[in-house]
């Protein structure tokens, strides 16, 4: 028998409506009715409204497609289930058997459990006590977000569109070594630019490559 109440206490939480409580941890893995899932959906928005007010508020001048990457890397899987884990959500989880022992299912079930428990916070207790939540467990990923690294190959795009109205231009010059170890080579130029050339075992990273050389060129 799971006990909830040992959770509210640990997490200082205080449910009116236990069935509540209860269905933020039940996957459908376990009961394919009655499981978390519209809880998930629900929680997913509220996060979303609570997380994108919050940026607005410690970032008032940002621009929009920065605030956007702050955001995506403030509700995606990855940080909603390293909060997750924080939380040791799964120790309170009804997973079906064929759930309990697989590590690569850890990620979403977890997450998607988070989202859940926002949820059922916002319907049972309504939008304070859920914000009061989201603050306290991402503040810390709230403070890492004021700083964004843009990748070299997004950097060199937003340039190129909004100089010269134009993406810039790769093509991808030849493919070495092995089909497990292969080597790519990028060439780069946006508008009247020289090429760059960039390497990669992946066509992705030697565009990347390419991008960064023609950035250090620009001095941009």
């Amino acid at each position: 028998m799971i006990n909830y109440k040992k959770f509210e206490d640990l997490k200082k939480l205080k449910f009116k409506n236990k069935e509540l409580l209860k269905q933020s941890f039940i996957h459908k893995s376990f009961d394919s009715v009655f499981n978390n899932e519209n809880l998930e959906f629900l929680g997913d928005r509220v996060l979303g409204l609570v997380i994108s007010k919050k940026l607005i508020d410690i970032f008032p001048n940002e621009k929009e497609g920065a605030i956007d990457k702050k955001f995506a890397s403030l509700v995606n899987k990855r940080t909603c289930s390293q909060i997750g884990k924080k939380l040791n959500l799964k120790k309170f989880m009804m997973l079906g058997k064929s759930y309990t022992k697989i590590k690569s299912s850890d990620e979403k079930i977890i997450s998607d459990c988070l989202e859940a428990l926002i949820g059922a916070l916002f319907l049972d207790s309504g939008l304070e006590t859920a914000e009061k939540f989201i603050y306290s467990n991402w503040k810390n990923y709230l403070k890492k977000s004021d700083y964004t690294f843009i990748d070299p190959k997004t950097k060199l795009q937003e340039y190129s569109l909004k100089m010269f109205k134009k993406l810039p231009e790769y093509i991808t010059k030849n493919q070495t070594g092995s089909h497990h170890n292969p080597i790519f080579k990028v060439e780069v130029k946006i508008h009247n630019s020289k090429h760059f050339l960039g390497e990669g075992n992946s066509k992705k990273k030697a565009q990347q490559n390419a991008a960064k050389k023609l950035i250090n060129f620009l001095k941009i």
